[in-house]
């Protein structure tokens, strides 16, 4: 949610407007990859890589509890939580506020 009056990508957008990143898009890139449709694991393996290039996910430093639920499919018994951080470069590209 944008907590000041902005502008992203040209765009005019008003505080309080929800703003959805397009991850799979960004992922698969032409401009930014080299192959985007293929994983490739040297991208992540060193800090030279090219893992900068991405919106990658992770926990912090607690075990993850990997434990199955009970039904069918096999939930976690504990269901995992996504949350959002952006990386200080982000505000950099994507963000300008407005004066």
């Amino acid at each position: 949610m944008a907590s000041n009056d902005c502008i992203i990508g040209g765009y005019d957008v008003p505080r309080g407007t929800i703003i959805l990143v397009n991850v799979w898009a960004i992922h698969r890139d032409p401009k930014l990859w080299d192959d985007p449709t293929s994983f490739k694991l040297e991208r992540f393996e060193n800090e030279k890589g090219e893992s900068h290039k991405v919106m990658p996910f992770g926990v912090d430093t607690k075990e993850i509890d990997m434990t199955d639920g009970t039904r069918s499919t096999m939930p976690k018994a504990r269901p995992l939580e996504a949350m959002c951080k952006a990386r200080p470069i982000v505000n950099k590209v994507l963000y300008k506020e407005n004066v």
